[in-house]
């Protein structure tokens, strides 16, 4: 377990959590330059540690609930963080943390009285993250470089994380409940024979 636990994409994941506060600390300073190179980094660590658990063949249960937790906490801080200093309108945080909250709350009610233990996000829900981390950086570069083009795209990745993060979590409540339905159903089977 301890050597599963050390595996290199295990301690990049562990090296994008440390990023967090640096990164949260130079927005609240305005040092919008260096808040935007480490979110960057940031996102290069997620897509290598991704990488090298498929070349290395070392993907473990830890790494695949680690990983997205150390995404969330980045993306949920920044959108905090960036609606305190008013980069971000409110209506848009308070959604992202409300689709998050209702789905931890969901998963660990599942997991608790259930034997559903596939949690894997759907296609909205990625769709959801990209445009997390589109709106997040575009917003950072907006403080950086203020031409037509990054202030539309600032807006409208703004606009799509709104859309698939109302999309994702009504889609993530009708596929529980066929989980759900399917699990029921399972153990309805073996009491008809």
């Amino acid at each position: 377990m301890k050597d599963r636990f050390w595996t290199a994409p295990n301690q990049i994941t562990l090296l994008r959590l440390v990023f967090v506060p640096f990164v949260i600390m130079n927005v609240m300073d305005n040092n919008y330059r260096w808040a935007l190179g480490l979110f960057v980094a940031a996102g290069v660590s997620d897509a290598l540690d991704g990488l090298l658990a498929r070349v290395l063949h070392q993907k473990t249960k830890v790494g695949q609930y680690l990983d997205p937790i150390a995404d969330k906490l980045l993306l949920s801080s920044l959108f905090l963080v960036l609606s305190f200093t008013r980069q971000i309108p409110w209506k848009y945080t308070a959604l992202v943390f409300s689709r998050d909250l209702s789905i931890l709350v969901i998963s660990a009610a599942l997991y608790a009285t259930t034997s559903i233990r596939d949690f894997s996000p759907s296609i909205f829900g990625k769709v959801n993250t990209v445009c997390q981390v589109a709106a997040i950086f575009f917003v950072l570069l907006s403080k950086l470089d203020q031409t037509d083009p990054v202030l539309f795209l600032r807006m409208f990745f703004l606009y799509a994380t709104f859309t698939f993060t109302t999309v994702s979590g009504i889609h993530y409540v009708i596929l529980t409940g066929k989980r759900l339905h399917a699990a029921n159903q399972e153990q309805a089977l073996p009491t008809q024979h």
